[in-house]
């Protein structure tokens, strides 16, 4: 089974919270297309810099299994302005699909379109007054939903995603070489 992944960055991402997850969903097997809004590197919220597979422009001729939202500040923030992220998370939605997000990208992003009225969700603490959450937790999953609160939360979300996408054995054999417990 083929799964493709979106993971759209935009200036000012987390670090940890994109890596991570697409170095896992990869290690998994997963096809994971990583879109710039704009053409070129992307710099994280600390510095690192990025270069995507694509423009979010391009991305958006392809069809995904899930859309998943890093975190970090300004980059929620970014995505959550962006008309072409919006296009990607209703056609996600649309059609049944994974959508994914952690740290800030639950509320700024998810909360603000609502996406996440009557769900379980979780997010970073220093964002949850900005959301009804019906839930708590590192990672929460109510349907074709996956949240998550933060960089120490990443491997657990984006091994979750690999669960949820590609089911628990295969979480499990990717999760055993890394040492997860």
């Amino acid at each position: 089974m083929s799964v493709r992944v979106l993971v759209p960055l935009a200036a000012g991402f987390e670090e940890i919270e994109a890596v991570t997850v697409i170095d896992v969903l990869r290690r998994a097997g997963a096809e994971v297309v990583v879109a710039g809004l704009e053409a070129g590197p992307v710099k994280a919220s600390r510095g690192v810099v990025v270069v995507p597979d694509t423009t979010i422009a391009a991305a958006l001729e392809q069809s995904y299994d899930a859309v998943v939202l890093p975190g970090g500040m300004p980059g929620a923030t970014h995505l959550a302005a962006d008309p072409r992220v919006r296009t990607a998370l209703a056609r996600a939605r649309e059609q049944g699909r994974v959508i994914g997000a952690i740290c800030a990208a639950p509320a700024v992003v998810l909360g603000a379109l609502g996406y996440l009225d009557g769900k379980h969700a979780t997010c970073h603490p220093s964002f949850a007054s900005q959301l009804a959450l019906h839930g708590a937790g590192r990672v929460v999953i109510d349907g074709n939903l996956v949240t998550s609160q933060g960089p120490g939360t990443a491997l657990e979300f984006a091994l979750e995603l690999v669960r949820v996408l590609m089911g628990g054995e295969k979480a499990d054999q990717v999760a055993k070489p890394m040492i997860v417990e």
